[in-house]
């Protein structure tokens, strides 16, 4: 039933992350839904064919319409991970404003949040950046969340950190660092090594 997002500067990585959790989530046997706003079906399937990913079952699905999204996941089994990718390009009934404003943003956040809590499943909002590093959009979607992770690295390297700026379920002083790989983000388990010594 945890909402969290997820923001990092384009390119960063932060579809390849989720749709690695995905895969994970939907290897285990659970139902896991990956909701693009922003590319085609047939382009997510060729990234995570590109990942090795091509035969985990996750469910795909191009939508913006917070509605429609809501009574496909309402069907069948309730999914365990909602990916939502991204938050900018959601746009729900009630609010009358186009796409993209604060209040869509925010009325969309506010839906899928019910959602979530109603079904106790885990959803995955992805927030754009803007270029001085905070999440576009309005700020109160941070607030309605129950964490917000920070995706940061430098495009010129292969390195990346996960980091938690607001966690209401546990720890923001811990972080995680993954490698950018040709088949994915790999987990850097002893980070340590990354620092030349002395030597």
């Amino acid at each position: 039933g945890s909402v969290l997002l997820v923001g990092g500067d384009p390119g960063i990585g932060k579809s390849t992350l989720l749709i690695q959790a995905a895969a994970v989530m939907a290897r285990a046997g659970h139902r896991a839904v990956y909701i693009s706003g922003e590319e085609a079906v047939a382009q997510v399937r060729l990234r995570a064919e590109r990942l090795g990913l091509a035969s985990a079952p996750v469910e795909l699905a191009a939508e913006t319409s917070v509605e429609d999204i809501i009574a496909t996941l309402s069907e069948g089994k309730t999914p365990r991970l909602v990916v939502i990718d991204s938050i900018q390009t959601m746009w729900t009934d009630v609010v009358d404003s186009a796409p993209g404003t604060v209040t869509q943003v925010r009325g969309s956040a506010q839906t899928l949040i019910r959602f979530a809590k109603r079904a106790g499943c885990a959803v995955i909002l992805v927030g754009h950046v803007t270029k001085d590093g905070q999440i576009a959009g309005p700020r109160v979607v941070e607030h309605m969340v129950d964490a917000v992770l920070s995706f940061e690295g430098d495009g010129a390297h292969q390195f990346r950190i996960l980091r938690a700026v607001k966690n209401r379920c546990g720890p923001t002083d811990e972080i995680g660092v993954f490698e950018m790989t040709g088949s994915g983000l790999r987990e850097v388990a002893n980070p340590s090594e990354l620092i030349p010594s002395e030597r």
